[in-house]
């Protein structure tokens, strides 16, 4: 495994009634980022939740060290940025095919102290994200079309993973790489192999019907052990 990889469970699938107690056992199972998807019914096909969950988690995820990592399924993004820093995200991720004005979106995550967040969906070609690399902190590869949980994994994800990374190194970029969707002990140590750094696991966390913090676990040391041989 060439990276470390850090591990972010993804509240969208937490039982609400008792988020903050899930989120709590994940942060004390060593939870690096707790992932936070905003959906506005018109970019993707549904509606989460908004500034008010990621101000109310913000004062926990920060006491524990850890990274509140929000994600924008939003049509014009650039709308929500100052909120959403003002709420406490520490990284901001935009869908590039969400905004007409990519490179200044990502430039307006930082002018508000966040980290910038780039990403697409698995049917965009990467090529589209690519002049945004050198402006991004963090490069998300959604491993399920966005907008609902729970989805099936998609086979060409990790060789769109392998791709990121070589242009990350080879620009000498020090972002962060994360999947999401659909990701699982099942997947994580291939992914990690493909050079992901950062694993977003919601259903594999929060339904796994074990204790979350046993899931937290058990998915860090799927994605350090060594990809299963075909």
């Amino acid at each position: 495994m060439a990276h470390p990889v850090k591990i972010a469970p993804s509240i969208l699938a937490a039982d609400f009634l008792r988020l903050g107690d899930q989120v709590s056992e994940a942060l004390q199972a060593g939870a690096d980022f707790i992932h936070v998807d905003i959906m506005d019914g018109q970019f993707v096909p549904n509606i989460s939740v908004g500034p008010v969950v990621v101000e109310a988690l913000a004062p926990m995820v920060h006491k524990a060290g850890a990274v509140l990592d929000v994600h924008l399924m939003i049509e014009e993004p650039e709308r929500f940025v100052p909120r959403f820093a003002l709420a406490g995200a520490d990284i901001i991720t935009i869908q590039v095919e969400a905004t007409k004005d990519v490179l200044g979106t990502l430039k307006q995550i930082r002018v508000h102290k966040a980290r910038s967040g780039l990403t697409l969906r698995p049917k965009t070609p990467l090529l589209s994200i690519q002049a945004g690399i050198p402006f991004a902190d963090v490069v998300l590869v959604m491993s399920v079309e966005p907008g609902f949980g729970g989805q099936a994994f998609l086979p060409e994800s990790p060789a769109r993973v392998h791709r990121i990374r070589e242009w990350l190194d080879a620009a000498g970029s020090k972002a962060e790489l994360e999947v999401d969707g659909g990701v699982s002990v099942k997947n994580a140590s291939l992914l990690a192999e493909a050079g992901a750094s950062v694993l977003v696991a919601g259903v594999s966390i929060f339904r796994a019907n074990i204790p979350v913090a046993d899931a937290v676990r058990g998915l860090r040391a799927a994605a350090e052990s060594s990809p299963e041989k075909p």
